[in-house]
């Protein structure tokens, strides 16, 4: 399985930023890290390894960009507006610098975003804010909802960044109608604490006639044991 490292000056947070490729062909699939986690964690965890045979197969090229949670939401120690406007740079980083490069090099127009955990969060916002741009949206024990991460504070940054609200409320057909392109899998085990948000999201989605799969696995958890079987049957999807 190739392995390609790259590190480059991003404008949008004004500093390097760092980003793991696994793979020589196929369709590009953007994945991140956990909550706080680094570009590397993912690969470090097994969840690379355990789809190395997709990947060598060129049926897949994973980029594995860097995290900043602990500069965003998990920053306790700045205000919640500066918390999502942080995390908002770090969403131009993604759309301009990783999808514009995946999409460039895979000679695509669209790519595939997931995540594990709040790694499914960003996966999923992203899919719903930017739904031109991707084909599928794999989440595995994601989050839905940043509430618990703002102490109360509620602005316009933070309702569109917040999937459980601003896609409840949307009524734009033009979004609705790309959105309705994305094939999405919402994966989660029994004993995972978010299943009862993930099934939440789930009716969400239903009410707004979004096809998807929510997918809940029996004597499951929250564990990166569990996101290997699910991110090995979900890339198996894409054709």
């Amino acid at each position: 399985m190739q392995e390609f490292y790259h590190k480059w000056y991003s404008q949008y947070l004004n500093r390097d930023f760092e980003m793991l490729v696994f793979g020589h062909a196929g369709h590009p699939v953007i994945l991140f890290p956990t909550a706080k986690g680094r570009y590397y964690e993912n690969k470090d965890c097994g969840l690379i390894e355990s789809v190395s045979k997709i990947i060598d197969e060129g049926k897949v090229r994973i980029y594995c960009p860097d995290g900043i949670d602990s500069e965003s939401w998990f920053n306790y120690e700045i205000h919640p507006a500066d918390r999502v406007k942080t995390h908002m740079a770090y969403e131009r980083v993604i759309i301009n610098d990783v999808i514009g490069f995946a999409k460039y090099e895979s000679e695509t127009e669209k790519v595939t975003l997931a995540g594990c955990g709040f790694g499914g969060y960003h996966a999923a916002n992203i899919a719903f804010r930017h739904p031109q741009l991707v084909t599928h949206l794999f989440t595995m024990g994601a989050q839905f909802n940043i509430k618990p991460h703002i102490m109360g504070h509620y602005d316009d940054d933070c309702y569109f960044n917040n999937p459980e609200d601003y896609i409840s409320n949307l009524e734009d057909e033009w979004f609705l109608s790309r959105i309705k392109l994305i094939r999405i899998i919402l994966g989660v085990g029994e004993w995972d604490a978010l299943l009862g948000e993930n099934e939440n999201f789930s009716s969400i989605l239903k009410t707004k006639n979004i096809e998807h799969n929510l997918d809940i696995r029996k004597w499951a958890g929250s564990d990166w044991r569990w996101w290997k079987e699910m991110f090995v049957n979900y890339l198996g999807t894409i054709s």
